[in-house]
């Protein structure tokens, strides 16, 4: 019987053309343990993500009742120098600079949101009274200041603290919606926007002498 099954065998491989090496080789390595099996790994371009940079405070343009008492409350004037921290699209600035002649810096961390601004800015026509820079407002020197405008977080501006402390006695800080802890606000006052929203704006003056004010962060 052995003997018939390997003519069998060179039989079927001479009819379809395939050497009995090749037939048992192909045997042999269809045998063979997948483990010992060598598999190309795909070839994958790499590619560059856009990195957002790591914002502290997300944005949300203020409305612009609020702008208008943050200015109003600020005694804003053509002579003052107004600096807003986490400018956004730069709407306080500009609305500074085209109703006073106020020059007016903003500084923002996002990229996109300076971009905004300076196109807002065009179109307002106010280029030459006001710039935007992007940069982290904890390493930034806004001490020329008369007016700093605020829209951050609590937590953000009893951070900003000591930075403000070290402005000129006399410096107006206004807040929407948030406060600084134990340094009390001069003036608050409630505004109501047409959707309903209560916001809350704080004005405070840099004083002479500095508070020996615990340095929160948690609030």
């Amino acid at each position: 019987m052995k003997f018939l099954e390997i003519k069998l065998l060179l039989i079927l491989c001479a009819a379809f053309g395939v050497s009995c090496t090749q037939t048992q080789t192909a045997q042999t390595n269809s045998s063979t343990p997948a483990s010992n099996t060598t598999v190309a790994a795909p070839t994958v371009s790499p590619t560059v993500a856009a990195v957002e940079p790591r914002l502290d405070v997300p944005y949300v343009p203020t409305h612009e009742l609020i702008v208008d008492e943050m200015l109003k409350m600020a005694n804003v004037k053509g002579t003052d120098v107004l600096y807003d921290l986490g400018s956004g699209d730069g709407r306080i600035p500009i609305t500074a600079a085209k109703r006073f002649g106020t020059r007016g810096v903003g500084i923002d961390l996002n990229p996109q949101r300076i971009k905004e601004a300076n196109e807002n800015a065009e179109k307002a026509g106010v280029t030459d009274k006001v710039k935007f820079i992007e940069g982290d407002i904890f390493k930034t020197d806004f001490n020329e200041a008369t007016v700093l405008t605020l829209y951050l977080l609590p937590n953000i501006n009893l951070k900003l603290r000591p930075q403000i402390f070290d402005m000129k006695p006399g410096t107006r800080v206004v807040s929407h919606n948030y406060h600084m802890g134990d340094w009390k606000p001069e003036k608050t006052k409630l505004v109501k926007t047409p959707d309903g929203i209560e916001h809350y704006v704080y004005l405070w003056r840099v004083p002479k002498k500095k508070p020996d004010f615990k340095q929160e962060t948690n609030q």
